[in-house]
């Protein structure tokens, strides 16, 4: 009886380790997708949203969104393979993406515009407000570092926020005020440039080290 006690608990262990969960991967990545996605500096673009086209369902942004992630963290790596393209390169090319979002974020210029349409919940909002070209690099570039399932916990729990704020974004705003959602967006925008120079230095030396 205790043999058989004993072998569950190491079956157990091993399975628990097979599953690679990492707290401290899983509070990074959150991070990284945090500052990304930036949803609380996107709260201004919501409103505006908001205003033109009325009700935003944020339970259907919110999951599309989340679906779109996981599926490029599965799917992307073998796109790239396709074309030739490894993850590392893929890395490199996003830390420069995530270099020139951290200088929009922290200097409050805009490098780049996307056009607004008239409809609101899935396009702007899940694509690419949420799960845009910058959450995309760096989720193949979170691929490259970390378990896969430590990704989609950070993903699941950047969706719930997501929609937290989509609900509550008239609020938000009330509460932050434009100076308030200034500042959030400057120390995240700080964060993210260091995030960049890290991915950039730890793919960019993989590169050399298996050759360009």
């Amino acid at each position: 009886m205790v043999q058989k006690v004993f072998l569950l608990v190491n079956l157990q262990s091993e399975k628990n380790n097979a599953m690679n969960f990492n707290f401290k991967e899983i509070a990074t990545a959150g991070m990284i997708l945090f500052a990304v996605i930036d949803i609380l500096g996107s709260i201004p673009i919501i409103i505006s949203l908001r205003n033109k086209v009325g009700h935003i369902q944020s339970e259907k942004a919110s999951i599309v969104a989340a679906c779109i992630m996981v599926s490029f963290l599965f799917v992307g790596e073998r796109i790239l393979s396709l074309i030739g393209i490894d993850v590392n390169s893929f890395a490199v090319a996003g830390s420069f993406i995530i270099f020139f979002l951290a200088i929009e974020m922290i200097l409050g210029i805009t490098l780049y515009r996307d056009d607004v349409p008239e409809t609101a919940s899935i396009v702007p909002i899940a694509f690419p407000l949420i799960a845009g070209a910058g959450t995309m690099t760096s989720l193949l570039a979170l691929r490259a570092e970390y378990h896969v399932e430590n990704i989609i916990v950070a993903i699941v729990l950047n969706v719930i926020f997501v929609y937290a704020v989509l609900k509550s974004s008239a609020k938000i705003e009330r509460v932050l005020g434009k100076n308030g959602l200034s500042i959030i967006r400057k120390v995240f925008g700080v964060v993210l440039l260091a995030i960049a120079v890290k991915l950039f230095a730890t793919n960019i030396n993989q590169l050399f080290e298996h050759g360009l």
